[in-house]
C-alpha cells in the first residue's frame, strides 16, 4: 500500500496546529515598538547599541506590564512620563505599576518627557550612568557591621 506524502519528513513546511497565540502584553509592546512617540525615539536612539557596555531594552513587557526601557542587569525600568500621567486615574494606575514592579524586584525611575526633549543626551547619559553603577546591589548583600571587614 502505499500512503500519500504528508510533508512529514519530506522537507514540506507541515503544521497543521493552531496558530502561534501571544501574550497580550507581548503583542502590545511590538505594536509600542513600532509607535513609540517622540520623546522615547530620541531617547533610544542614544540608549541602543549598549554605550558604555549597559544593554536596555525598549518596550519591554514585564509581567502584565509594558515598560518603556528596561536594563535587565541593574533591573531598572525607565518611564517616560508625558502630560498624560498626570490626568484623570493615571497617577493612581502608574501608582500600581510602580508597586507591582518593585515587588518584583526592579526599581523605577520616572523621568519627564520635556527633560527629554530638552535634552535627550544628558538624560541618555544620567540612564546610562545610574544603570551603570545602581545605588543598591542587593546580591551584594548588606555593607558590613563596624569590624567585620577587617
Amino acid at each position: 500500500m502505499i500512503l500519500p506524502a504528508t510533508g512529514r519528513g519530506t522537507g514540506e513546511a507541515g503544521g497543521g496546529g493552531a496558530p502561534r497565540m501571544l501574550r497580550p502584553e507581548v503583542s502590545a509592546a511590538r505594536r509600542l515598538r513600532r509607535d513609540m512617540p517622540l520623546p522615547e525615539v530620541q531617547l533610544w536612539q542614544r540608549l541602543c547599541g549598549s554605550p558604555r557596555g549597559v544593554r536596555f531594552r525598549r518596550q519591554h513587557p514585564i509581567g502584565p506590564y509594558v515598560v518603556d526601557f528596561y536594563c535587565a542587569k541593574a533591573s531598572l525600568v525607565f518611564e517616560i512620563d508625558g502630560m498624560a500621567h498626570d490626568c484623570a486615574d493615571r497617577p493612581a494606575r502608574d501608582a500600581l505599576r510602580d508597586a507591582f514592579l518593585t515587588e518584583n524586584g526592579h526599581r523605577v525611575v520616572r523621568i519627564a518627557a520635556a527633560r527629554v526633549l530638552a535634552d535627550a543626551q544628558a538624560t541618555a547619559d544620567a540612564i546610562v550612568s545610574l544603570a551603570a553603577r545602581p545605588l543598591h546591589r542587593p546580591a551584594d548583600g548588606p555593607p558590613p557591621r563596624a569590624g567585620e571587614d577587617l
